[in-house]
């Protein structure tokens, strides 16, 4: 069954907005044929399933999202026995932590991101090194302030805790006695993931008050009472005025592509080349989608025409959705800005692009 996140807050977006411009006058106007079409294309009315991983066998496969549920949230896939997935990504703050860096095993120098929804993106992570939800996964696992673990103790622990539901899956486990070859433990490793992936293919996005608006006005209604006359301001604001859809569009809000958008560095971090680094990651990455553990090596279309090395690229990070965004502060790729009430003044000021590194 399908995990879907209620309760969505984009409509304190639009509040702010009418708040900062001053623009709750003509919130009663009508919306035009045009108007509509865009609204009913950022709400869950246009949201499609997931599209299919090829370079996942099971992502589609009950079993392994139950296995994946498992491993998600399992301390033991860890160094220290007390970190998992779901320590950053958790479901009562939306699959995030509400932290300015996650915290595993030690501090990263990113925000967790939402997992929600993230089957749709062509890359993962704040600067798309990894091409598939799998791959993502595994990042995390050997990272040293992450989960912090190897390869070799997390195979043991599929071993001695998961080998009846993992064999069900994989096939039988290869022996681990003694000092197991790196392309086994690997291999198990692999497999890991995309039975985590298996698992955050079903998680989703719930209909807000937004989608609740959106269908009345589709179904010739007014909408009247679902949405506050500010909300309705800053709507027209956020589809018209603010171009806030050139970057957040779609029914989840976002256009899954990297922009600089002038956010200055947090201090005390070092300086980071965004998706000018993360392009050329994932293009040579252990398990991308053209490498030796993907399903459909031969289909891989998002790292045929990727573009990499482009100078446009440098302190480009990922545009995230906007679902759920109120109850997941503080906001940019490390947490700069503390509250929405930030982030749009940010945007209204129109800072120039930072300075490539």
């Amino acid at each position: 069954m399908a995990t879907r996140l209620t309760a969505l807050a984009i409509g304190f977006v639009f509040v702010v907005w009418a708040t900062l411009v001053g623009a709750a006058s003509g919130s009663r106007q009508a919306w035009t044929p045009a108007q509509l079409d865009e609204l009913r294309s950022l709400s869950l009315l246009a949201l499609d399933p997931p599209p299919p991983d090829p370079t996942n066998r099971v992502a589609d496969d009950p079993g392994a999202a139950a296995l994946g549920r498992r491993l998600f949230f399992d301390t033991r896939l860890s160094a220290t026995g007390q970190v998992s997935c779901g320590t950053c990504h958790r479901p009562e703050r939306g699959f995030q932590d509400g932290r300015a860096l996650a915290v595993g095993v030690g501090t990263t120098t990113r925000r967790a991101m939402p997992v929600a929804g993230m089957a749709r993106a062509p890359f993962l992570f704040w600067d798309g090194r990894k091409d598939s939800l799998w791959a993502q996964a595994l990042g995390p696992l050997e990272s040293l302030v992450e989960h912090g673990g190897t390869r070799a103790h997390y195979a043991q622990v599929i071993a001695g805790h998961y080998r009846r539901d993992y064999e069900a899956l994989f096939g039988a486990l290869p022996d681990l006695s003694g000092t197991p070859g790196w392309d086994v433990v690997t291999g198990i490793f692999v497999n890991i993931g995309k039975a985590i992936a298996a698992f955050e293919r079903l998680i989703d996005f719930g209909a807000s008050r937004f989608d609740d608006y959106v269908v009345a006005l589709t179904s010739g209604q007014s909408g009247d009472g679902l949405l506050t006359s500010d909300e309705v301001a800053g709507l027209r604001l956020f589809i018209g005025k603010a171009h806030c859809t050139e970057c957040h569009n779609g029914p989840l809000l976002t256009n899954n592509e990297f922009h600089n958008t002038g956010v200055a560095p947090r201090p005390g971090l070092p300086v980071e080349r965004g998706r000018f680094d993360g392009a050329r990651t994932v293009a040579t990455d252990e398990f991308n989608c053209r490498s030796r553990w993907s399903d459909a090596r031969d289909h891989c279309p998002e790292l045929e025409f990727m573009v990499a090395g482009d100078h446009t690229q440098r302190r480009a990070y990922k545009v995230p959705s906007l679902r759920n965004v109120a109850e997941r502060a503080p906001y940019m790729h490390a947490g700069q800005l503390a509250t929405l009430t930030d982030v749009i003044a940010h945007y209204d000021r129109a800072p120039r692009h930072l300075r490539p590194q």
